[in-house]
């Protein structure tokens, strides 16, 4: 880091959760002048405020939680574009390796953004109602919506809606995500299926698609996996772990985001997402209930830096609906057969209902103009943040 502020300085920073995920939010103003620009600063006080690098895995000297879920980092900020509020930039933090991924979003915090907005007084808040909160997401240059409801002016975090994944019911925070796919981009290889030749896995057929985040959708069967896999069965199998790697390298690679296996497993671990599916089943969630295959659509299992995910990124879900509204790729064939309207995902925790509105595009492609999901958000911690002891500290 520079030597032009002190790293043991007090940092004002709130503590938020959003949907599954947990992370530490700032405003840029926040931050010391060196660490207010990408660099070496930035990355190195906030690697410190997680407690990243950790060769034990738990962070236990700095904010974050020892999982991909609570290894985040996110920079709130007024926007200067004249259709949105506030820009949004996340940073995925590593937890054995001294990196953040800047190179995708995490559409659980999506949900925190528009509530830390409005508590630290970046958008202005009615008395009453519902604030749509129009969210840049700097990361990926995609436009999102947070329908955040207020009540004598401040966010309502209180509610019934309920989240599977997360202990206690909130308020129910809806995500309009406009435009995901980037355009022509939505599909990089310009194929629904494309087959990855994959070193110690052989061919295997991969749906690869770039909506809300870059995703690699592959079959369960294939891995030799039923897709109903528990967190604890899959992240305690080093040697599977490696084999899903391998794939989501390669599809790395086909996607045009890393130069070769090793640069996208060195240098972006964040991105892109990998998942495996299969056809409804029943399966047990994470905290014991019993979900009927008739309940869901689809199951799913993804990865988050290099470990299964306890439940469902929401930017994974968001490209799961997309690819289900695309005839003839992986998640449509996997689809229960019939299905109309949200998809209906069978993950780890629970289930999690997505929209998506998918409709020809131009030149004959597809569009996906906009994805629907409901998560919830609240703060944990309002304060400041302490980086490092100081240098006198017994």
């Amino acid at each position: 880091m520079s030597d032009s502020f002190d790293p043991a300085g007090p940092i004002q920073a709130t503590y938020m959760r959003g949907g599954t995920s947990k992370g530490v939010f700032f405003t840029p103003d926040d931050l010391p002048p060196a660490a207010r620009v990408p660099g070496v600063a930035r990355d190195g006080l906030l690697l410190r405020v997680i407690g990243s690098p950790d060769p034990y895995g738990q962070q236990i000297d700095g904010m974050g939680g020892g999982t991909s879920s609570t290894s985040k980092v996110v920079l709130v900020s007024r926007s200067t574009r004249p259709d949105c509020d506030v820009d949004y930039l996340y940073g995925a933090v590593s937890i054995g390796t001294p990196v953040i991924d800047w190179s995708g979003n995490c559409g659980n915090l999506t949900a925190a953004v528009g509530p830390f907005a409005l508590a630290r007084g970046l958008v202005d808040a009615p008395a009453d109602g519902i604030v749509a909160v129009r969210i840049w997401q700097a990361n990926i240059g995609r436009k999102i919506v947070a329908h955040v409801p207020v009540s004598r002016g401040r966010v309502v975090e209180a509610g019934a809606f309920v989240l599977d994944g997360v202990t206690f019911p909130g308020a129910e925070i809806r995500l309009e995500f406009l435009d995901p796919g980037a355009g022509d981009a939505l599909l990089p290889t310009g194929r629904v299926v494309d087959e990855l030749d994959v070193p110690g896995v052989g061919r295997i057929e991969a749906t690869l698609i770039d909506s809300g985040i870059p995703s690699i959708f592959v079959a369960a069967a294939r891995l030799g996996l039923r897709g109903d896999e528990t967190q604890a069965e899959v992240n305690a199998d080093a040697g599977l772990l490696a084999r899903l790697e391998a794939v989501r390298a390669q599809g790395a690679v086909a996607m045009g985001l890393a130069a070769d296996v090793r640069e996208a497993t060195r240098a972006r671990p964040h991105t892109p997402k990998l998942a495996f599916l299969a056809p409804p089943a029943d399966f047990t969630a994470a905290d014991g209930r019993r979900i009927a295959a008739g309940e869901i659509d689809l199951l799913a299992r993804i990865l988050s830096m290099g470990r299964l995910h306890h439940a469902m990124t929401g930017t994974g879900a968001v490209a799961i609906a997309s690819a289900a509204a695309i005839p003839g790729t992986l998640v449509a064939r996997l689809r229960r057969p019939g299905a109309q309207g949200p998809v209906r995902i069978g993950h780890a925790s629970g289930i999690l209902a997505v929209g998506a509105e998918a409709e020809r595009a131009a030149a004959g492609g597809w569009r996906i103009s906009k994805v629907i999901v409901s998560r919830s958000a609240r703060r944990l911690m309002t304060g400041m943040v302490h980086p490092a002891p100081l240098p006198d500290a017994g």
